[in-house]
């Protein structure tokens, strides 16, 4: 079933993920393109001057990781997810869900778009359990 499936898409979905976990943030940058967007309210988190939770570029991205970790260094740790991944055309999306094995985690949808083996539009849709991350935050 998987023949039919872009060999990008899920090298993507299996990077990202272990880039991120192994906290290798320049590696995790590279999985996107040089002007790709990513949005999520972190952005307004971390930069509350801001304005928004869009920001653009590989390396405002990659910034934004890193400042991402610093201030938040435990409470965006764990990154359980399923092997469940949603794949349409160049579309991928996954979840990593507020129930783990080990507990709760803050509750995320990863939705990317990809293009020529690069995220070129990356969208992080919070859970109400992250949600209150956030709330402490902004």
């Amino acid at each position: 079933m998987t023949s039919s499936i872009d060999p990008g898409l899920l090298d993507i979905y299996e990077s990202w993920h272990t880039t991120v976990c192994a906290g290798d943030l320049a590696a995790t940058a590279a999985l996107y393109a040089e002007n790709a967007v990513f949005e999520t309210p972190l952005v307004l988190a971390i930069y509350p001057d801001h304005g928004s939770g869009v920001l653009q570029g590989r390396a405002t991205i990659q910034r934004f990781m890193e400042d991402s970790k610093r201030k938040f260094p435990s409470d965006l740790a764990e990154w359980y997810r399923s092997d469940k991944a949603f794949i349409n055309g160049r579309n991928l999306t996954w979840e990593y869900p507020r129930k783990t094995p080990k507990g709760e985690q803050v509750d995320l949808m990863e939705m990317m778009e990809i293009e020529n083996g690069l995220i070129t539009y990356h969208r992080v849709y919070w859970g109400w359990y992250g949600v209150r991350l956030l709330a402490r935050a902004l």
